[in-house]
């Protein structure tokens, strides 16, 4: 099943809403997996169990159990950004509507997807991550599509726009999305300039930041322009190596994905 047949995506109003974390990471999941593995897709609940807790490409990594995914997804079936499928096999089968809840098109929704999984980060980060589940062919388009989720509501920027620039989404309970805001002040955090220790994380504790690199200042005679090339290259590197921790965080998505098959095909042989 493909993970959506609509000709009118994004075109729908949007009905979206603040979610709490586990939330937001079961949602995340199901488009992750429903654009990088269309053919495990939709999901059963020991699948999305078992990508909620998947140590690669998650940020903060959690240990969830099957009844906390059940939950979250009667939730988010509540609010019709879920829906479970019918027919398929013995096993239930869940499905996002995230097109329609949201009101984006493809990209923006790959886009949205990794900031749910991985929240804050920079630019460059982000378009390396998005390139596994849509391509973006430079940081230039990516802007534009951050400038739509923006004017749209979904996206927050955390820092000023430029080299380093980081966002997130919008989708956090207002109050700690305020807390994720007030961490970042003039394009660094406002009480140190350095990552904070586990006691300043644990007040953000199910989203730790991408912290905004300080410029270095350049040297007597240095020309601007080429300053400006290595910046170029240097975000460019950046998003390269996100593409290959993203590779890896797909093959072990794969071997997760072979254990869960193996898994429903015991028990539907009442093994």
């Amino acid at each position: 099943m493909t993970e959506h047949s609509s000709t009118t995506q994004g075109q729908s109003e949007p009905r979206w809403q603040p979610l709490s974390a586990i939330d937001r990471r079961v949602a995340g999941v199901l488009v992750e997996k429903a654009k990088t593995t269309p053919d495990a897709y939709p999901m059963s609940l020991a699948a999305i169990t078992t990508a909620c807790n998947q140590k690669s490409n998650r940020t903060p990594v959690m240990q969830l159990e099957a009844d906390d995914v059940e939950e979250s997804l009667d939730r988010l079936r509540e609010l019709k950004a879920v829906g479970m499928v019918e027919g398929v096999g013995r096993v239930s089968k869940y499905r996002h509507y995230l097109y329609e809840w949201l009101g984006v098109d493809k990209v923006e929704l790959a886009v949205m997807a990794e900031l749910l999984l991985r929240g804050a980060q920079t630019v460059g980060e982000l378009r390396g991550r998005v390139n596994r589940m849509e391509p973006i062919p430079d940081l230039a388009t990516l802007k534009l599509i951050l400038a739509s989720l923006k004017s749209k509501g979904l996206v927050v920027p955390l820092t000023p726009e430029g080299r380093g620039h980081v966002v997130t989404h919008a989708l956090y309970q207002p109050e700690k999305l305020k807390t994720i805001q007030a961490r970042y002040e003039r394009g660094r955090p406002t009480a140190t300039a350095s990552p904070p220790g586990p006691a300043e994380r644990a007040v953000l504790a199910d989203e730790p930041q991408a912290w905004p690199e300080t410029p270095e200042p350049v040297a007597p005679g240095v020309e601007p322009q080429l300053v400006e090339t290595l910046q170029r290259q240097m975000e460019e590197l950046r998003s390269q190596l996100a593409q290959l921790r993203s590779d890896v965080d797909d093959i072990s998505a794969a071997l997760g994905r072979t254990d869960d098959e193996l898994r429903e095909l015991k028990d539907s042989l009442g093994g």
